[in-house]
């Protein structure tokens, strides 16, 4: 097995090459490492590579912003290539890589009509997986993240992003990724936010672990933001 450990906003990734993870041997890993997650490399074909994404609980996700961006820039420096094509699953991602800085096509993003559980108005979105937006104080993600990530109203739970609008194009929120808790930064929730939100057009989006730029043009998004390796 080789491995080399990886930020993107603070958010750690493990990426992992050579070995075929069970959900033991990712929480084992996880907890080994100190990291947010796993990136399993399940195959590479040049300038494309596919990967499996775990969470610290030992859980599959079904898509991360963060992750993939590092796996981009991993495999962007493994094929000397600035553009390059990530897979999870059945979604492919395509990225440009430039030095720290990656700019990815996320695909589409479904935003759904505003709900109301437990007196909760959120907004359901997709980006290939679940959030729930809602409008309102970030520091309330102590108390709403567990409260809407295991409601029955989500079988498979839920990401939760409690957001401020501070100004035109401008957001800032805290995040409750489910299979985690609290976690400083997300890509496909700076998605959801801004894709709640603000909807067309571009948005900044300030995490506790720093700031990503989302656009969002007929209802696909785009991601960008730094990934670095640590070790």
């Amino acid at each position: 097995m080789r491995s080399s450990k990886w930020s993107a906003h603070g958010n750690s990734y493990l990426l992992v090459e050579g070995e075929r993870l069970t959900p033991e041997r990712a929480r084992e890993l996880t907890a080994e490492h100190r990291t947010d997650g796993v990136l399993e490399v399940v195959a590479v074909d040049g300038a494309e590579a596919e990967i499996a994404i775990w969470n610290p609980d030992g859980s599959r996700a079904e898509l991360s912003g963060n992750g993939t961006r590092i796996a981009a820039r991993w495999l962007a420096e493994r094929a000397g290539a600035p553009e390059v094509r990530i897979r999870v699953g059945a979604r492919l991602t395509e990225a440009r890589v430039s030095g720290e800085l990656v700019e990815q096509e996320l695909g589409p993003v479904e935003v759904g009509q505003p709900e109301r559980l437990e007196g909760v108005e959120f907004v359901p979105v997709s980006v290939g997986n679940p959030h729930a937006v809602v409008e309102g104080d970030p520091a309330e993600i102590e108390r709403l993240g567990p409260l809407l990530e295991s409601h029955p109203r989500f079988p498979n739970r839920t990401n939760v992003q409690v957001a401020r609008i501070d100004g035109q194009g401008r957001v800032t929120a805290r995040i409750w990724e489910r299979g985690v808790g609290e976690t400083t930064s997300s890509g496909t929730s700076a998605v959801a936010v801004a894709a709640a939100l603000s909807g067309d057009g571009e948005t900044e989006v300030s995490f506790p672990g720093g700031v990503l730029r989302v656009r969002i043009e007929s209802g696909h998004a785009y991601l960008t933001g730094p990934a670095e390796r640590l070790e």
